[in-house]
């Protein structure tokens, strides 16, 4: 039993696959373990957790087989990205004419960069910018007297709906800021 049990897992050692039950009754002969004790020396294994006992379905195959196929594409992809890469080598060996292309253009790059440095320092002089900021300024301006409006408003309606605190409005209105020199802008 022994014998029959390390040649049987010789068969799982081997190929690391799965197999039927039929399957492992057709291998078995091959290895020296006839057909009818395949299913006992397969049940002393399980028993001994050597090897793992399961029911599939076809469904589990399909999986396999589906990973083997996806295995296959990927190594087949894998090789044309290699031979696509070799491909590209072609012609960009190391030369004195490619050193001096490199060189070059590592030439120009420090350039472009000096370059958008000084035009970063006259960002404020660029005529998008100074638009913009006459944009933005007549905006405040506008929002700056339209606040204006709304404080003289609301000090009107206070004077006419509280007539009797003049001087208490008048003193609250200083503590805040607002002066007899508050007025709008020009």
């Amino acid at each position: 039993l022994e014998e029959k049990r390390e040649q049987m897992l010789q068969i799982f050692y081997e190929s690391q696959d799965f197999y039927l039950l039929k399957e492992l009754e057709k291998m078995g002969p091959k290895k020296g373990v006839i057909s009818q004790s395949v299913k006992d020396v397969v049940q002393s294994l399980v028993d001994d957790d050597l090897v793992l006992k399961d029911k599939i379905g076809t469904s589990l195959r399909n999986t396999y087989n589906k990973l083997e196929s996806d295995l296959s594409n990927s190594k087949k992809r894998y090789m044309e990205l290699v031979e696509h890469r070799n491909n590209l080598k072609r012609g960009r060996e190391d030369s004195e004419e490619r050193e001096s292309a490199l060189e070059e253009l590592k030439t120009a790059e420090l350039h472009h960069k000096k370059l958008k440095e000084e035009l970063a320092a006259y960002a404020d002089s660029d005529p998008a910018a100074v638009e913009a900021m006459k944009d933005a300024t007549d905006v405040a301006h506008s929002a700056a007297n339209r606040w204006t409006d709304n404080i003289f408003t609301l000090q009107q309606w206070c004077s006419s709906t509280f007539p009797q605190a003049k001087e208490q409005l008048e003193h609250m209105y200083r503590e805040v800021g607002i002066t007899e020199d508050f007025e709008y802008l020009q």
